[in-house]
């Protein structure tokens, strides 16, 4: 079913190590699990109950924070669910968000039946198609490592191969409010 091989939970925390001021958005699931185990903090924005909608409140992040360089970390499941917005993203071409795909090829919160990815939609491919300037797709923990450092500076869509294997789950704060507003504080935003 999947090519993959990689331990997600390693794979993101690679990705967010020493994250910085980076603003962390995650599709809901294993992505949130992974980000949250890496290291809550108030600049991850979770996401429970938006499937399709991360790269979406990426851009919008992305847009309302120039100054800030934002990654979008989410599933295969989620984003082909949402695959419209990486159109949406290509003609906007913010140049501080980066888009990483945890790719098993299931769709793994719902009974882990094979997704799209696992029949052979390749999402790097569809993400080039549509106009993103740099795609990648890494099978390797050597090529996770290479790939860390270019998400805080290229718009870059990633999918990262990873086994289907279940990691106990690491579940972050799960309070919609309260996550909105942990996040305001960080980023110095008045509450609306």
């Amino acid at each position: 079913m999947s090519e993959g091989n990689l331990d997600r939970r390693a794979v993101v925390a690679t990705l967010l190590k020493d994250p910085g001021d980076l603003l962390v958005v995650t599709g809901l699931g294993s992505a949130t699990y992974d980000a949250g185990a890496a290291g809550d903090r108030p600049e991850n924005f979770y996401l429970w109950g938006a499937m399709g909608g991360a790269v979406m409140i990426g851009l919008g992040l992305a847009i309302a924070q120039p100054a800030k360089r934002v990654l979008v970390i989410t599933g295969d499941g989620e984003m082909l669910m949402g695959m419209g917005s990486l159109a949406t993203v290509a003609a906007q071409a913010p140049d501080n968000l980066a888009v990483v795909v945890l790719d098993n090829g299931q769709f793994g919160e719902t009974g882990a039946q094979r997704s799209h990815t696992g029949h052979g939609t390749n999402l790097a491919a569809v993400a080039a198609a549509c106009g993103w300037p740099a795609t990648e797709t890494v099978t390797t923990m050597a090529g996770v490592g290479q790939l860390a450092p270019r998400l805080r500076r290229e718009k870059l869509f990633a999918v990262i191969k990873i086994s289907t294997a279940e990691v106990t789950r690491f579940l972050p704060p799960r309070d919609g409010a309260y996550l909105t507003h942990r996040f305001q504080a960080a980023l110095g935003v008045a509450e609306v």
